[in-house]
Order: C-alpha cells, then structure tokens, then sequence
C-alpha cells in the first residue's frame, strides 16, 4: 500500500510531517481526518454536521480553528 506524507505547521509554528498509508493520495479532507486522530484522537469522533455543506473541507477549517494546524499539503513518501 503506498504511503503518504501529510506536512503541516501545527500551533507552536513547528513544521511536522506524518506518513499515513492509503491505498490512494488522500485529499486534503482525508488528510485532515487522518491527522486529526493522530493530533487529538479524542476528536475522531467529532461531529462536524454544523460545518457540513457550508464550508469545504469542514475538518481542514476544524483543525485550523480548535488546533491551530495550518498549511496541510500531500506528498508521496519517498
């Protein structure tokens, strides 16, 4: 299975990068929900039904609003 990386600043300014496996390259709403659960697995079940449908990418907007993580790009791992 083909691993990715998912980078992002998270609240203290520090760049991270975490590699998830994934039988396809995860979108950025993907991303952000594997990231979630590694950042606060408390979170993995959140309901996001208030953001769904207004805004895209409801858990990228969640993560950078309640978590202060920024910038989430995907990369192939090498």
């Amino acid at each position: 299975m083909p691993k990715w990386n998912v980078s992002f600043i998270n609240d203290r300014g520090e760049p991270v990068v975490e590699q998830f496996d994934c039988e396809h390259e995860p979108t950025l709403e993907e991303a952000a929900q594997m990231v979630r659960v590694r950042v606060s697995p408390v979170l993995e079940k959140l309901d996001l039904n208030d953001l769904a449908d207004r805004v895209p990418e409801p858990t990228v907007k969640s993560l950078h609003d309640q978590n202060g993580i920024k910038d989430l790009k995907v990369e192939p791992a090498a």
